[in-house]
């Protein structure tokens, strides 16, 4: 359970920045939403000072917003609440699934169709991400090698220098994926946690939240009232509901912090693999034999990213090779007046 004064403190946190949401929304449809979860806010927390009462314990001073509350309030009026989503969900401000969609994703008609659409694009979001590391870790490594290359052409100096460049690049990578995975996961879990505890302090006020969202975003106000008591009958499916809809969180993605450094451990090693192969197997003309490999390395590499950009794939393979090839060329002419200047 929940200290009580904590849960007062955040519903009355919470209440003061919907209020400052409605009056960055001033005049368009969400301003009356805000306004009415600022109320449903403000009504916890007389629930919870009731609560401290019924135990004979001190209640609390006036709220004040503290310094963080006040520096998102500041930033939310000055780059506007769809800017702010991320930061002002962290902040327990409901409603931004809002935000999320332009225009707004379609509501469910029926109850089994609600959190469908969240069930797709986790793998979307993985291939991306591996695609990009593949790509940082081919460019970052050729450009690093063929730099080394232009200045001290000894096979030796080269392989150490690249396998100390795929190294230092995919253990940094991993690293701050870990860290950033599970900040997020962390964040998450807590947000979810307080969303349960309020969830069995006061059900209904909940469904009313939760029926005012489904309401602004268009149902029918007697059917998002039945729909949300429907889903309050089911607690765990109600949970998922309410943590999907009010913090704009899919609890079925949040993700594991050593599956993704792994994973951004292994995108990176296999784009800074291609460039170092022909120097690890010591071929003759092994300088030759990686520029080919990094060519069709980052050919094939945009060519991929047009999946997600929707580009021509050729025209997207042909941008990459010119951006990494002038990386390349760059750093080996670099590398070889450096190597002359300090020879």
């Amino acid at each position: 359970m929940s200290d009580p004064y904590e849960s007062w403190q955040e519903e009355k946190q919470s209440a003061w920045l919907y209020r400052v949401v409605a009056e960055c929304e001033r005049g368009t449809p969400r301003e009356a939403l805000f306004n009415e979860l600022a109320q449903a806010a403000d009504d916890q927390a007389e629930i919870w000072l009731a609560t401290i009462a019924q135990k004979g314990r001190t209640p609390p001073a006036p709220f004040q917003p503290d310094l963080r509350a006040r520096v998102v309030a500041r930033l939310t009026r000055v780059f506007k609440p769809r800017a702010m989503r991320g930061v002002l969900a962290a902040m327990k401000v409901r409603g931004m699934a809002l935000y999320m969609q332009n225009p707004p994703h379609p509501m469910p008609t029926r109850l089994d169709d609600v959190g469908k659409r969240h069930q797709n694009g986790a793998a979307g979001n993985a291939l991306r991400a591996g695609v990009f590391g593949v790509n940082d870790g081919l460019v970052s490594n050729a450009a690093l090698i063929y730099g080394v290359a232009g200045a001290a052409p000894e096979p030796s100096i080269i392989v150490l220098t690249g396998v100390a460049g795929l190294l230092a690049g995919a253990f940094s990578m991993a690293s701050g994926e870990y860290v950033s995975v599970r900040s997020q996961r962390e964040m998450f879990e807590y947000q979810i946690g307080l969303e349960r505890d309020e969830l069995e302090e006061y059900p209904q006020e909940e469904a009313a939240e939760l029926a005012l969202i489904y309401t602004a975003k268009g149902m029918d106000a007697t059917e998002a009232r039945r729909l949300a008591d429907t889903l309050m009958q089911d607690p765990q499916r109600a949970l998922d509901t309410l943590a999907r809809e009010e913090l704009g969180l899919n609890p079925d993605d949040l993700g594991s912090p050593w599956v993704a450094a792994i994973s951004s451990f292994s995108a990176f090693t296999a784009g800074a693999a291609l460039p170092l192969l022909p120097f690890l197997f010591g071929y003759a003309n092994a300088l030759t034999a990686s520029i080919a490999l990094t060519t069709l390395g980052l050919f094939a590499v945009g060519a991929s990213m047009s999946l997600f950009t929707g580009r021509h794939a050729i025209l997207s393979g042909l941008r990459m090779l010119g951006i990494g090839g002038a990386a390349g060329l760059a750093t080996y002419f670099i590398g070889a007046w450096l190597g002359v200047r300090l020879g």
